[in-house]
């Protein structure tokens, strides 16, 4: 039986990011506690950086309570600040929708990301053009199912490669 109560200091954090602006140390742990249908992963933000590109899903609603330090919210054009307590709303749509939170601060950031769980999933990137398609993905493993990303400009014919 899985145990239904978690500390976040215990949580496994793994590093993610990418070149100078993307950095975090991130942790899912709903399924350790046995949450179904609600996912839940922590974020560690250093100043300065970011821990996902901004954007935008189609099937998975989110929300965000700031644990600790600052920030800013940047949410479709409006950008607000965040501190700790404050809870954000990140509801399925489309570019008036996207999202990202900035570590703005003098001291690393804490949040928790809480969302519904999807098998199959859209997720557009408004900054890049860009959009992700993932079915059946392990997102704890990071493997297996589909990935996909892409640009619309690369699209295929529906037909295409079919007799």
């Amino acid at each position: 039986m899985t145990k239904p109560v978690i500390n976040l200091a215990d949580v496994p954090l793994r590093d993610t990011g990418n070149g100078e602006g993307f950095a975090a140390k991130v942790g899912s742990f709903g399924g350790m506690i046995g949450s179904k249908g609600i996912g839940v992963m922590l974020h560690v933000v250093e100043p300065g950086k970011k821990a996902f590109p901004f954007h935008v899903h189609h099937q998975i609603h989110e929300l965000f309570l700031a644990l600790e330090g600052e920030g800013e919210y940047r949410f479709g054009k409006e950008r607000y600040p965040v501190k700790a307590g404050d809870v954000l709303a990140a509801p399925t749509g489309g570019p008036e929708n996207a999202h990202q939170i900035i570590n703005n601060g003098k001291s690393p950031m804490k949040y928790l990301g809480i969302s519904t769980t999807v098998d199959t999933e859209v997720v557009e990137y408004p900054d890049s053009g860009k959009f992700a398609v993932t079915s059946r993905f392990d997102w704890q493993a990071m493997s297996g199912g589909v990935r996909h990303i892409a640009r619309p400009a690369g699209s295929l014919d529906y037909y295409d490669g079919e007799e």
